[in-house]
């Protein structure tokens, strides 16, 4: 499970009860890196049975891309397997069958979203999901992370001191490998415990329908002006500024993608917004200029390494004529920062204060986060543009499911009648879910 992961293992206190999980059961298997090995672990998983444990170990922080550089596999009588997926490539033969016989199956995946797209880019495509960290949200479990999971609903403990590691290197160090194996190795008991709890909450259908909307969802397509995604664009106030982080932004999106490194690694989004704030007061044309710019927030030595690179996407930016800066905002779908509502646009900010305060009720007394049983931002639209078609029919224009529909539908319709606002706090509940600003 690779170290970008939200819910990645995470490091907690062993209670007295919990037995750590050191290795796996039948020991650490050899790397499938050969094709007599990996047509030899296709006839030991298709002669198991039931769902498959699946996980997928990427290099987040280290390469451009999000490939998977290891695949772990576990099925019941069907063994466990790491596969490398280097040697063989996308749509291999044989990662080909791998998906034929994933897809007569369960797929169970941690955290489904984040290791969904490697495992395509493989292609591998399941048809049916089961996830579990999603399934202990819905649950309304307190901590859904691997770890506390398997903690608090098996009493087994597990370490995550390789959940930041650079998972291209070859060879794998075998503690590496371990860590690896152990994130399958009870995800199936795990998976079993879940569907238990939510069965019992009669919760189940509701995460059946979340695991297929994850399978069934589009590809998204491509981000217009990826570049306004820059970490701190907050900070930029004017057009030139924006040409800057622009310039900056896509010259080392090209070189990062040519060399396959992150792009951090290159020059961090920090030093890109430190640069286009003071490149506009005070020319940068040297190394020396560029060390005291961003010497504030700490050197880094890769970022001197293509020091004329960035000199000259700042110059030629700031050479641009002022028609050719980019606009100071450009998504015009995006909704008035909800800060403004109160003031400004009070016949809305109205509902939103009542649609807030009592969906965050039914979340309590359905003991599931606010952002799982609606995504926040479908309840700014519906408010915002108080739809004559009908709340639910707008729901479910907007991609919410239908037992999601079932339960906030009527609460949103009722909220829209409201035109005096609640008293609330100015933060938002769930605040962490909001779009945030663009420029």
């Amino acid at each position: 499970m690779s170290e970008d992961k939200s819910t990645t293992v995470e490091e907690v206190p062993a209670t007295p009860t919990s037995i750590p999980l050191l290795a796996p059961a039948n020991g650490i298997p050899p790397v499938v890196d050969t094709d007599q090995k990996f047509a030899a672990a296709l006839a030991q998983l298709t002669s198991g049975r039931g769902p498959f444990a699946v996980d997928a170990e990427r290099a987040s922080g280290y390469k451009y891309s999000a490939r998977a550089y290891l695949i772990q596999i576990k099925r019941e009588g069907g063994g466990l397997h790491l596969i490398d997926p280097i040697p063989f490539g996308p749509n291999h033969k044989y990662f080909q069958e791998l998906n034929t016989l994933l897809q007569s199956d369960e797929v169970i995946l941690h955290a489904s979203t984040q290791d969904l797209p490697c495992l395509r880019e493989l292609g591998i495509n399941p048809k049916q999901l089961f996830d579990t960290e999603l399934g202990g949200r819905i649950a309304g479990l307190p901590r859904v992370g691997l770890g506390p999971l398997l903690e608090s609903l098996m009493e087994v403990s597990l370490a995550k001191e390789h959940s930041a590691v650079d998972w291209s290197q070859r060879p794998l160090p075998q503690d590496w490998l371990n860590y690896a194996a152990l994130d399958v190795e009870l995800l199936i008991e795990l998976r079993n415990q879940m569907h238990a709890i939510l069965e019992k909450s009669k919760k189940l259908k509701w995460a059946e329908e979340e695991f297929q909307s994850i399978i069934d969802a589009p590809v998204p397509p491509p981000r217009v002006d990826p570049w306004r995604r820059t970490s701190g664009m907050h900070k930029i106030k004017k057009r030139d500024q924006l040409a800057i982080v622009r310039a900056l932004w896509t010259v080392r999106a090209e070189m990062a993608q040519e060399v396959d490194i992150a792009q951090g690694r290159l020059l961090s989004d920090a030093a890109i917004v430190e640069i286009a704030t003071k490149a506009v007061e005070k020319p940068i044309k040297t190394k020396k200029d560029l060390e005291k710019v961003l010497r504030p927030i700490g050197l880094r030595a890769r970022w001197f390494e293509n020091t004329a690179t960035w000199i000259n996407a700042i110059t030629d930016a700031l050479a641009l004529p002022e028609s050719q800066w980019p606009p100071v905002r450009t998504d015009s779908d995006s909704l008035p920062p909800i800060k403004i509502w109160r003031e400004r646009f009070p016949e809305r900010y109205a509902p939103l204060t009542h649609a807030k305060a009592n969906i965050q009720l039914k979340a309590n007394e359905l003991v599931i986060p606010f952002e799982n049983l609606i995504t926040p931002e479908y309840v700014r639209r519906i408010c915002w543009n108080s739809p004559k078609s009908g709340v639910a029919a707008a729901l479910a224009d907007l991609g919410a499911r239908q037992w999601q529909i079932e339960i906030v539908a009527p609460i949103l319709e009722s909220a829209l009648l409201e035109t005096e606002p609640l008293a609330v706090a100015e933060s938002e509940p769930e605040s962490q879910a909001q779009v945030p600003e663009q420029v």
